[in-house]
């Protein structure tokens, strides 16, 4: 339920997160970019209360079973991690990403997020 967000007194499913193509570009072409071996992070300051992510993960990491499993871990990183309000974030997965395992890239993305300056505190 961690994904709904309270409009009008009617929850929306899957307003945290980036999905249109035009999110994905205002974050790229305005956001700063922060790298770490396994991922890139953008970020960008929006005018909501809350902050949405996003995520990359392109073919050249491997199969679907792989892509998969390195959204699966992404997703379940930036859902127990508490950043500011206030903030797109684009997690881009590097061909390391694949070989990863979950604390290793829960490592990473913590390191970008303070690196960025916006995360607050692990719930």
């Amino acid at each position: 339920m961690s994904n709904l967000v309270e409009q009008g007194g009617v929850a929306v499913r899957g307003e945290r997160f980036l999905r249109k193509n035009s999110q994905f570009s205002v974050v790229y072409e305005g956001g700063k970019t922060w790298a770490g071996k396994e991922i890139v992070l953008k970020a960008l300051p929006n005018a909501l209360d809350f902050s949405r992510f996003g995520f990359v993960v392109s073919r050249h990491l491997g199969n679907a079973v792989v892509r998969n499993r390195v959204k699966r871990r992404l997703r379940e990183i930036a859902r127990q991690t508490q950043v500011s309000p206030g903030w797109d974030v684009i997690l881009i997965a590097r061909v390391p990403a694949a070989g990863a395992d979950y604390k290793s890239l829960e490592k990473s993305v913590s390191k970008l997020l303070l690196q960025a300056g916006i995360m607050n505190r692990r719930k």
